[in-house]
């Protein structure tokens, strides 16, 4: 079965650094995209990032351009979320979710397949 396996997430200053790892196994085909989303309590849940499986294109919510980074490390089946200059706003449960369909939209979370469980992120003084 896909399994995604998140960790990172943790208790941090605003203006300091997280780095979220989701480790993904168990695919029969390559996803066409990781994505990165958040839900905060009482908020729906908004795509963060994404990254492309074939040609490693890269996209990111309009909140969080120029302090997230997404990567992937392809030996390791392990997609990365590089979150730095956090701020409070920034709180939520962080998952990680594959999409396996090339006509989808990368921030939409009923076009993602497969979830990890979550790992919470809390940015406070």
């Amino acid at each position: 079965q896909v399994q995604l396996v998140e960790s990172g997430g943790g208790l941090v200053q605003p203006g300091g650094s997280l780095r979220l790892s989701c480790a993904a196994s168990g695919f029969t085909l390559d996803p066409t995209a990781i994505g990165w989303f958040r839900q905060a309590p009482g908020k729906e849940r908004e795509g963060v990032a994404c990254i492309s499986s074939s040609d490693g294109n890269t996209y990111y919510a309009d909140s969080v351009k120029g302090r997230f980074t997404i990567s992937r490390d392809n030996a390791k089946n392990t997609v990365y979320l590089q979150m730095n200059s956090l701020k409070p706003e920034d709180t939520a449960v962080y998952y990680c979710a594959t999409q396996s369909s090339d006509d989808a939209s990368w921030y939409a979370p009923i076009d993602y397949d497969y979830w990890g469980q979550g790992t919470q992120v809390t940015v406070s003084s």
